[in-house]
C-alpha cells in the first residue's frame, strides 16, 4: 500500500479551523508550506494553501484523530504559482485576529478566485511559450540555410515579445532616472521634522494644509527608502486620485512605479503581483493594494489618512485600509507617513497619547492665502426671490464671474442621479425598492428616457411615469442629484462647457480629470469625488449646494466628516497665486460646522469640541466599537434574535469592560430583503481590551452554534 504525507490547508471559507489533507509520498514535486493546492471540501474544489507540513509522528497522531476513512487526498499541486510567503500569512493572521474574522476570509480578499484562476491561466500560457521559445532556438542552430533561420528568428522575436508583454517584470531594472526632488524652505523644515520622528519609529502624521507640497516630501522619503535597497507602498482612498497622482510619481520613479486598482485590467495586477515579488517597486494603490505580495517594506504613505474609503464595509474582512497599512509595516519594520490637511480624529488623539509623531505644514506650496468663504442662506434667498432652480442668485454671479475671469468653478452635490426620490403628488406614496427600504433614484438617460435605480442594491427598474399605489401620472421629483444641478447649470450657462464627475460615469473618469485639469472644462459638477486630493491650477471657485445634506446623518462623526469634507473642498481652489472662493447654500448658516469653515471658530477648538463630546459620551477613539450585524430575510425572526443576542452578551461576564446599545434598526432597515439589526459594544482601552474582543466573539460563536442561526451574524470592528 503506497505511504501517504499529510498537510494542513487554509481554505477561502469562514472556517475557524485549518483543514488536513493528504497526498502520495511518491509524486516528484510534493507540496510544501505556502504551495496552493487543489482540494475539495464541502463537495466543492478550492485553491488552497498549505500552511502546515506534519512530520511522520504528528501525522499518526492527527489521523488517530481524525480518523484515516475521513481524510481526503489533494486533487494536486497548482503549478506555476508563487509560493505565498510567510511574511503574507503573518498579515493575514494579524487582520483576521483584530477584525475577528477567520484567516480565510482574509485569504479570499487577498487571492479571489478570479485571480487564482488567472494566474494559473498565465502560467500555463508562459509555460508553453517558453517550450516553444526553447525549440525556436533549438531550430535556429539547426537551420541549413540563412534563410530559414532568419525566418526561425523572427518568430522567435515574435514570442519574446509575447513573454516582454506578459513577464516585463524579469526584464533588467536600472538607477531611475527621473529628476531630482526639490522642497521650499517650510518644506525642507517638516521633512527634517518628519525624519527625527521616524528616527525614533513612530508613526507620522503629516498635517498639511491642503497645497502645501505633502506629495513632494512623500516622495523625497520614497527616494530615499529605493536608494537604501527596500521598498515603498503609497496609499491613496480612491482611484480617481491615483490616475492624477500616478503622472507626478512616474516623473520621478519612471521604472519602479507599479499602479494597483480594482479599475486595472486583471492581467496588468496580476504582472504587478510578479513585479513586486523580483524588483524595487513603489506601489501607488488604493486598500486592496495592502494585500500584494509585498517584501522589503521600508515606507508605507497613507495619503488623506482620514478618508472613510479606506474603510471595507462588506464582505468580511471589513477592514480598515489605513490600519491594516499600519499592521504591514509594523511586520515589516517599515516606517509610516500619514498625510492629510484634515486628520482623523483617532489619529489626532494617537498623537495626544504619544502613539504617534505629529508634524505640521502650515503653508502653501506657491504661498497663496486661504480662500474667502460665504454662507448664503437659502430660505432667505427663497423669500426674495433669489434663488433660480437650486442655484442662488449671488452665486451665479460669482460663477459669471469667475467665467468671466477665465477661471474654473467645482460644484459640489452629495447625491447623484437626477433625483433622489420620486413622490406621487395625488396620495403621497414615494417609490421605493421593492427589495431594499429606500426610495428609488431618479436618473435620466440621455436619450431622454429615464430609469430608477436603487442606490443600496444596484436593482434598475423602467421608470414608467404612474404611481403604482394609485396610478396616478402625477409625479413629482424630490430633491436634485448631479444630473439635475448638471441640467439647470446648462441652461443658466449655456456658454459654458460643462461636465460630471459622479459614480455614474466613473468609466470616463479619468478623461473627465484631465479636461479639467488641462482647462478643457470650464465647470465640474459631482459627487465627494470632486473634493479629494486634486490638484487643479485653474480653479478660483468652488461651491456646495445643498450643504445640509452632509449634515442630517445618524451617526456620531457626522460633523467630522462634514467639516472633513468642506476643508477638503475648499482646499481644492486658489492653489496658486490667486485667492479662490469658497460658496455654501446652506438653509442652517448657523451651523457650527459652518462657524468652523468660516472660521469663527478655529479648527484647533472644534476638534477639541469633537473629542471632549466623544469623551463624555465613551466613543472612539477613547473606547473601541464593534457592531455586531444580524441580517434575515424574516423581520419577525431577527427582531427575536437580535434580542436573545443582546441578553446573551450582557450576561456573559463582562466585568463592566464593555457597554451595549440596541439593538436598533439602522437609517436602512432592509438591502436586498434582509432585514438588519444593529447592537453596538464599546469596549474600554485598557490591557484587558484584546481579551475582551476575543470574549464577545467567542460569545456570538456560541450563540450561532446554540440557536443554529449561522451565516446571519458579522462582526465590524471599527466601524464608521
Amino acid at each position: 500500500m503506497e505511504s501517504l504525507r499529510y498537510i494542513q490547508v487554509l481554505l477561502p471559507l469562514r472556517l475557524k479551523w485549518e483543514p488536513f489533507y493528504s497526498y502520495p509520498g511518491s509524486v516528484a514535486d510534493p507540496p510544501g508550506k505556502g504551495d496552493r493546492v487543489r482540494v475539495d471540501f464541502g463537495g466543492k474544489e478550492y485553491v488552497g494553501v498549505v500552511t502546515k507540513e506534519y512530520s511522520e509522528e504528528d501525522a499518526l497522531e492527527k489521523v488517530h484523530q481524525i480518523g484515516p476513512d475521513r481524510i481526503r487526498q489533494i486533487h494536486g499541486l497548482v503549478v506555476g504559482l508563487p509560493r505565498i510567503s510567510d511574511e503574507e500569512m503573518d498579515l493575514w493572521r494579524a487582520v483576521a485576529s483584530y477584525y475577528l474574522c477567520t484567516v480565510g476570509e482574509v485569504y479570499k480578499a487577498a487571492y479571489p478566485a478570479g485571480k487564482i484562476e488567472e494566474e494559473v491561466v498565465k502560467a500555463r500560457v508562459d509555460e508553453r511559450l517558453r517550450d516553444r521559445l526553447a525549440r525556436k532556438e533549438y531550430q535556429i542552430q539547426r537551420a541549413r540555410s540563412e534563410e530559414t533561420r532568419l525566418r526561425y528568428m523572427t518568430e522567435r522575436d515574435v514570442i519574446l515579445s509575447l513573454l516582454d508583454q506578459g513577464l516585463s517584470s524579469e526584464l533588467p531594472q536600472t538607477e531611475a532616472t527621473g529628476p531630482e526632488i526639490v522642497l521650499s524652505p517650510s518644506q525642507r523644515a517638516a521633512y527634517s521634522e518628519i525624519k527625527d520622528a521616524l528616527g525614533k519609529k513612530k508613526p507620522v502624521l503629516l498635517h498639511g494644509v491642503t497645497g502645501s507640497g505633502k506629495t513632494e516630501i512623500c516622495l523625497k522619503l520614497a527616494r530615499e527608502c529605493l536608494q537604501k535597497g527596500r521598498n515603498v507602498l503609497f496609499l491613496v482612498p480612491e482611484i480617481a486620485l491615483s490616475r492624477q497622482l500616478e503622472e507626478r510619481i512616474r516623473t520621478f520613479f519612471p521604472k519602479e512605479l507599479r499602479v494597483f486598482h480594482s479599475a486595472e485590467p486583471q492581467a496588468r495586477r496580476i504582472e504587478t503581483g510578479s513585479f513586486l515579488r523580483k524588483h524595487p517597486y513603489i506601489v501607488l494603490g488604493t486598500r486592496s493594494s495592502i494585500f500584494l505580495p509585498h517584501r522589503d517594506i521600508g515606507l508605507v504613505i497613507v495619503d488623506e489618512e482620514h478618508d472613510s474609503s479606506y474603510k471595507q464595509d462588506n464582505p468580511s474582512p471589513r477592514y480598515n485600509g489605513r490600519d491594516v497599512a499600519i499592521m504591514l509595516a509594523n511586520l515589516s519594520g517599515a516606517d509610516v507617513l500619514l498625510g492629510s490637511a484634515t486628520p482623523s480624529l483617532e489619529s489626532l488623539y494617537n498623537c495626544s497619547v504619544g502613539r504617534y509623531a505629529k508634524v505640521n505644514l502650515k503653508h502653501r506650496y506657491f504661498e497663496a492665502e486661504d480662500s474667502n468663504v460665504e454662507v448664503i442662506d437659502t430660505i432667505a434667498e427663497r423669500k426674495k426671490n433669489g434663488m433660480v432652480g437650486h442655484f442662488s442668485r449671488k452665486l451665479i454671479e460669482h460663477i459669471r464671474s469667475t467665467l468671466d475671469k477665465g477661471g474654473q468653478v467645482a460644484i459640489l452635490r452629495e447625491r447623484r442621479a437626477y433625483s433622489p426620490a420620486i413622490q406621487c403628488q395625488d396620495c403621497g406614496t414615494i417609490i421605493k425598492c421593492g427589495r431594499c427600504d429606500v426610495a428609488l433614484s431618479l436618473h435620466k438617460r440621455a436619450d431622454g428616457s429615464a430609469r430608477l435605480v436603487c442606490h443600496y442594491c444596484g436593482k434598475v427598474y423602467e421608470y414608467k411615469g404612474s404611481c403604482p399605489k394609485c396610478g396616478s401620472t402625477n409625479l413629482q421629483p424630490l430633491g436634485a442629484g448631479t444630473q439635475k444641478i448638471e441640467e439647470e447649470a446648462k441652461e443658466i450657462f449655456p456658454q459654458a462647457r460643462i461636465a460630471r464627475l459622479d459614480s455614474d460615469n466613473h468609466k470616463d473618469e479619468a478623461g473627465i480629470i484631465k479636461k479639467f485639469s488641462d482647462g478643457e472644462t470650464d465647470i465640474l459638477i459631482g459627487t465627494r469625488m470632486v473634493a479629494k486630493g486634486f490638484d487643479f491650477s485653474g480653479l478660483s471657485l468652488v461651491a456646495v449646494i445643498q450643504a445640509d445634506s452632509l449634515l442630517g446623518i445618524q451617526d456620531f462623526r457626522a460633523d467630522e466628516r462634514a467639516l472633513q469634507l468642506l476643508e477638503q473642498f475648499r482646499g481644492r481652489c486658489g492653489r496658486r497665486t490667486e485667492k479662490g472662493l469658497f460658496v455654501i447654500q446652506t438653509s442652517q448658516p448657523d451651523h457650527p460646522v459652518y462657524k468652523s469653515v468660516r472660521g469663527l471658530t478655529d479648527n484647533l477648538s472644534s476638534t477639541s469640541n469633537f473629542l471632549s463630546e466623544r469623551k463624555l459620551f465613551g466613543y472612539p477613539p477613547f473606547t473601541r466599537a464593534v457592531n455586531v450585524l444580524l441580517k434575515d430575510y424574516s423581520a419577525k425572526r431577527v427582531d427575536y434574535m437580535s434580542q436573545c443576542l443582546y441578553e446573551a452578551l450582557a450576561l456573559s461576564g463582562n466585568n463592566g469592560r464593555f457597554s451595549l446599545a440596541g439593538p436598533f434598526t439602522p437609517p436602512v432597515e432592509t438591502v436586498s430583503r434582509e432585514h438588519i439589526r444593529i447592537i453596538r459594544i464599546l469596549l474600554q482601552k485598557d490591557r484587558y481590551l484584546k481579551a475582551n474582543k476575543e470574549a464577545v466573539a467567542d460569545c456570538i460563536e456560541a450563540f450561532e452554534k446554540e440557536r443554529k442561526y449561522h451565516s446571519h451574524i458579522a462582526l465590524d470592528v471599527d466601524p464608521i
